[in-house]
């Protein structure tokens, strides 16, 4: 087997064995089960809750749980503009990095609080020490907690026959963030440090190049952020080309822990999910749905950035390493293309290489990986998303087959079918409209300046920033001037309410649900756990992906393909 393909094979195979003891481990700490770490960590929770007030044994209700989870990220967002707009005359700026102006404070405080992390400004000039830690590294943590504290209350909603309480937000947010997010990130920071990763708080370095040149080289506390920004599918980089930067991804040995990470708990989420409902053939019809869904992206992606460019092999320029525009020849291409597909189907957004780069049918699968924004997923959310998927299969089914819809004992009615729809078609009414505005404000003005691009091209980096917006993701295609206050703007009313409607939904209709009265199984309820409803599962996310989408593909990335043939 090709060497390369040999190295991502390896990284998925040894990410998912790693993922199924971490899901049993996560499914253990929401179910309030002793672990290993109950001796360090269970006295600093008490701590915490008792400094703050909060008593963990106040079961809440599903409205409850929102009101607590919409609050503290109100309270977050005006700490993170805080720090932005003033970080120029904060402490821990030995660089002097400037203030941030109010759209470019806005745009990142958005982004970072809505676990997207799109970055309109370059890392390492854009922000100081303090900023990276005590504003973005912080977001990075509790957003990542806040999605995964929302997945264990659907997790208790599903396994409970009739309630109205579905435990405590802040237990939830809290052992999320102690006993899952912060022992992984120091165990992947270690090895990026023994990498040569920086983790100090000095200014840039003066260093001379094999050329002769002297370069300023920044440094900082990187590998804490980068080890977070990956398990948290956070992706915000540390430097500007972030995990493409020789000092944030430096080796291929990193490159495969970096990738594993990206996908590593949202993939333990799932087969959480088996163990905490005790349902492990459930578990196991979504991780294949999922990764069915992953591999008819990645599979074709890997081929064509391997077989490399046709236009510059019309030039009679051989590609024998692929087509490596944009890309780390410590990597190659194949491993590029890998990076590409994981960090887009999750919501994880980082770059080992240019995505603006990537040939016409790559870029195409990195933005449906993001339009169905449940293959994988964010850490927590990514399930949410299926789980709307799931109850519109359910609800399908039962009219196929004339039976009323059941989904773990509980009825599916209209209530929650009209939640599930807003749901699904607010993601593609979010992306299309907002590239719509791009295209005709920029089709107006074409002196602008946005693109670099201004054909088929063009429109796929208009598509992929708002896809990216949508999907909570973060990457993009960097032909696009975005540093404007439209796109600042625009993206940041998308990153709001792309981010907590999907989190509202599925939380609604779950304890709605949980609130119904139990109907125990019988010979004809319909069984959501066998292939036969994975493969309905299927057909419904890529219908509706399909319908939405289709369109706007055609403009962008299939019409730049065909005329690049």
């Amino acid at each position: 087997m090709n060497t390369e393909i040999l190295g991502i094979v390896f990284t998925f195979v040894l990410t998912v064995a790693l993922a199924i003891p971490l899901g049993k481990y996560i499914a253990k700490v929401y179910a309030g089960e002793k672990t290993l770490l109950d001796p360090v960590l269970s006295p600093l929770e008490k701590l915490f809750f008792s400094i703050s007030g909060i008593n963990i044994k106040q079961e809440m209700t599903w409205k409850q749980h929102l009101v607590a989870l919409l609050t503290i990220n109100f309270l977050w967002f005006f700490w993170a503009m805080f720090i932005l707009m003033n970080q120029g005359w904060l402490p821990w700026n030995p660089d002097g990095n400037p203030s941030m102006s109010p759209d470019l404070a806005f745009n990142t405080a958005i982004s970072f609080l809505v676990n997207c992390n799109l970055q309109h400004y370059s890392g390492e000039t854009g922000m100081s020490y303090l900023g990276q830690i005590a504003c973005l590294m912080f977001l990075q943590f509790v957003t990542a907690g806040t999605g995964m504290a929302a997945c264990a209350v659907v997790f208790n909603a599903m396994k409970e026959h009739t309630t109205d309480k579905l435990g405590n937000f802040y237990q939830y947010f809290v052992k999320s963030c102690t006993r899952i997010l912060l022992p992984l990130s120091i165990v992947l920071a270690i090895f990026l440090v023994f990498e040569g990763t920086p983790m100090n708080i000095e200014g840039k370095a003066s260093l001379v190049t094999m050329q002769g040149d002297t370069v300023q080289v920044s440094r900082g506390p990187a590998a804490a952020m980068i080890a977070i920004k990956q398990l948290g599918t956070n992706g915000g980089g540390y430097f500007g080309v972030n995990s493409a930067h020789p000092l944030e991804n430096p080796n291929y040995f990193t490159n495969i822990l970096e990738s594993g990470s990206i996908i590593l708990i949202p993939i333990a989420m799932v087969f959480a999910l088996g163990y905490y409902l005790k349902r492990q053939k459930l578990a196991y019809m979504i991780f294949g749905v999922m990764t069915i869904g992953f591999l008819l992206f990645l599979i074709p992606s890997v081929i064509v950035e391997m077989n490399g460019n046709h236009a510059i092999e019309r030039m009679g320029i051989a590609q024998s390493l692929g087509s490596m525009e944009g890309k780390e020849i410590r990597f190659g291409s194949a491993a590029s293309a890998f990076w590409g597909i994981i960090t887009t189907v999750t919501s994880n957004g980082s770059v080992n290489a240019m995505h603006d780069s990537m040939t016409p049918l790559t870029g195409m699968f990195a933005m449906l990986g993001m339009m169905i924004n449940a293959l994988y997923g964010g850490v927590g959310v990514g399930f949410l998303n299926f789980y709307v998927f799931v109850i519109i299969a359910v609800f399908i089914s039962g009219l196929m087959v004339g039976r009323t819809p059941e989904f773990m004992g509980k009825k599916i009615e209209a209530r929650e079918m009209k939640i599930a729809s807003i749901v699904a078609l607010l993601h593609p009414l979010l992306i299309l409209s907002g590239t719509a505005l791009a295209s005709f404000v920029f089709v107006g003005n074409p002196a602008i300046g946005w693109l670099n691009n201004p054909q088929f091209h063009g429109f796929s980096e208009m598509l992929y920033e708002y896809t990216s917006s949508a999907a909570n993701n973060g990457s993009g295609f960097e032909g696009l001037g975005d540093n404007t206050p439209f796109w600042n703007i625009t993206t940041g009313v998308v990153l709001i309410l792309s981010r907590y409607l999907p989190i509202i939904g599925p939380i609604a209709i779950a304890g709605i649900l949980a609130n119904k009265k139990y109907i125990p199984e019988s010979a004809g309820t319909l069984k959501t756990d066998t292939s036969t409803f994975g493969l309905m599962v299927f057909a419904v996310i890529f219908i509706i992906a399909a319908l939405a989408f289709f369109p706007a593909l055609t403009l962008g990335p299939l019409a730049e393909y065909f005329t690049w043939k």
